[in-house]
């Protein structure tokens, strides 16, 4: 067995902090989506969490496989509360990834600010969609966008506070490295 190299010695510790980290945001996720300010809302097993604001932070420190990897592990937590929405959630979780940047030294940019309407759009969308499969498209649109914009309103407020926070003690220069 060769020994490795210094180059793939830290290829390979990167990949292990970068795992550990999608690890750590699915787990994060997971908590604000299932446990921590879960509230139920209408009649379709619906609910609003703060666990869209996880998904935004790994999606704007983590490369994008990483963030969709910890957005779909994260959008689990529906086995735990909604099983129903289960498949929806872990391609949208997916999906809201895609606006994010990583790159840069900030967590809150001017590209992840616009980011936050984008995965608004596509939240909405998703869910709109999959519930007008399960329950009808003419009910579920007024169901679904209301649920959307406080979910992912309050994720969104929660992530531009969080990613300030995180920003001021230099988290992605300092301590995500």
């Amino acid at each position: 067995m060769s020994e490795l190299t210094a180059k793939e010695n830290i290829k390979t510790a990167d990949t292990v902090k970068r795992i550990t980290a999608t690890a750590v945001m699915a787990a994060l996720t997971t908590l604000m989506t299932a446990y921590i300010f879960h509230i139920p809302v209408g009649v379709n097993g619906g609910y609003v969490h703060l666990g869209d604001t996880m998904i935004y932070l790994a999606a704007a420190f983590l490369p994008l496989p990483y963030a969709c990897a910890a957005g779909a592990i994260g959008g689990l937590a529906d086995l735990l509360t909604a099983p129903v929405w289960a498949p929806a959630t872990i391609i949208i979780k997916m999906l809201i990834c895609l606006p994010f940047s990583s790159k840069g030294t900030k967590l809150v940019t001017k590209r992840n600010v616009v980011a936050l309407l984008l995965a608004f759009a596509i939240s909405a969308t998703g869910y709109y969609i999959a519930e007008g499969i399960m329950f009808g498209f003419t009910a579920s649109f007024f169901t679904s966008v209301s649920g959307s914009i406080v979910q992912s309103g309050g994720s969104a407020i929660m992530f531009v506070i969080i990613g300030t926070a995180l920003d001021k003690i230099g988290f992605k220069t300092n301590i995500a490295k």
